[in-house]
């Protein structure tokens, strides 16, 4: 909590700071073209990183695969695209960063051993499954009306049911 606070106090006046700085040595209107220029070459490289990482993303689930590392580039790539559209060359660095693609699967490649990610289930039914760090319920349901594909029914009710 405190380092998010810290981040939201040192990041504006870091920006603040460049944008005098550049500002005094190219001046005002150069800086706030270059400000716009940054926002524009970003959200063209956005849109261009965002579409590969979503097709591979569909490429991997149509072979039956979890696009874990997937889904974390896009996260990575939204966050990117929000710091290019902030006012600023130090977020228009960092988001820039994050649109590069080692840098951005290097990132990834940290995030994702931090991460749990759990894939299956039950049809019909549900798992408890008691993790050393954590308890995770899975399962799935439906209402009462429906029926599933290899369900059985006995008298209006599931074969299992008593």
């Amino acid at each position: 909590m405190r380092f998010l606070l810290l981040i939201f106090i040192i990041v504006p006046i870091v920006e603040m700071w460049l944008l005098i700085q550049v500002g005094g040595f190219i001046g005002a209107v150069p800086t706030i073209g270059a400000v716009l220029l940054t926002a524009v070459i970003g959200l063209a490289m956005l849109r261009r990183q965002g579409l590969s990482t979503l097709l591979r993303v569909n490429q991997r689930m149509e072979s039956g695969e979890l696009p874990a590392q997937e889904m974390l580039e896009g996260i990575v790539l939204a966050v990117s695209g929000a710091l290019l559209l902030t006012p600023g060359f130090f977020t228009d660095a960092i988001g820039f960063a994050g649109l590069t693609p080692v840098l951005r699967q290097w990132l990834v490649k940290r995030l994702v051993g931090r991460v749990n990610v759990f894939q299956g289930g039950v049809v019909g039914g549900s798992i408890y499954r008691k993790d050393e760090s954590h308890n995770t319920f899975e399962g799935e349901f439906w209402s009462e009306g429906e029926r599933h594909e290899g369900e059985r029914r006995v008298e209006g009710r599931r074969e299992d049911e008593h």
